[in-house]
């Protein structure tokens, strides 16, 4: 299968047989880098490697010319602040052109989106990350999270840390549902409640400890729930 030969050689090429000395030269020298030139011969190389296959050459030079013209767009938009979306928006637009061409090789087809049990999923994956937040933002907008007393201890945290980490939760929870797999959330809850639970109670934080309770409740609560609609 193309699509698998190629993603192959791209996380080969830009994993593996990259090393961070080659990725500061080209954040430093964007364009004038050496390194730039000789990592998109790599994966062309890899490409033409893994398709084994000499009638495909353009097929590897398609892939070298544009992961050269995705990098070089990287290196010139990114800056300090924006570094980490560009990554993920280079490797999507590497992802995309694999697929693509596959696509050409008719090895994909939009027939998925006529099937209602992959859209079931898809409808519940997505309802369970921002939607679900805020549904539980407002349920818990009754009560405040500050703690009183003489163990008002402030403690340091991540920004939007709460938000993601609710996301993932309900995320894997679904998960483990949908593969049948109950246990797996049974380790969720137990595994948050030691990482979680341990220091509010050490800090006798009454409010914030049942504050927090109730939130990874209603959002377990929610994946499941969720999950057991779906199935």
């Amino acid at each position: 299968m193309i699509f698998i030969k190629l993603i192959l050689a791209h996380l080969l090429g830009d994993f593996i047989l990259q090393p961070n000395s080659w990725v500061a030269d080209k954040e430093n020298h964007t364009l004038k880098s050496k390194f730039l030139y000789l990592h998109v011969l790599v994966h062309t190389v890899l490409s033409l490697i893994f398709l084994w296959d000499l009638q495909l050459w353009w097929v590897a030079i398609l892939v070298g010319i544009t992961h050269f013209i995705i990098d070089a767009a990287k290196l010139k938009l990114q800056n300090v602040k924006t570094k980490k979306m560009w990554f993920f928006v280079d490797q999507l637009l590497h992802v995309l052109v694999i697929a693509g061409i596959s696509f050409y090789f008719r090895e994909f087809s939009f027939g998925f989106l006529q099937n209602q049990e992959f859209l079931k999923i898809i409808m519940a994956a997505l309802f369970l990350t921002a939607p679900a937040s805020i549904f539980i933002k407002i349920l818990l907008s009754s009560w405040t999270p500050a703690p009183d007393g003489p163990n008002n201890i402030q403690t340091e945290s991540l920004s939007s840390a709460g938000k993601y980490i609710g996301i993932l939760e309900r995320l894997l929870v679904f998960t483990f549902i949908m593969v049948n797999h109950w246990e797996g959330v049974g380790f969720m809850v137990a595994a948050k409640s030691v990482f979680r639970f341990s220091d509010l109670a050490q800090a006798k934080q009454r409010k914030l400890t049942e504050y927090v309770l109730i939130g990874t409740l209603l959002s377990f609560g929610l994946a499941v729930l969720t999950g057991i609609i779906i199935k």
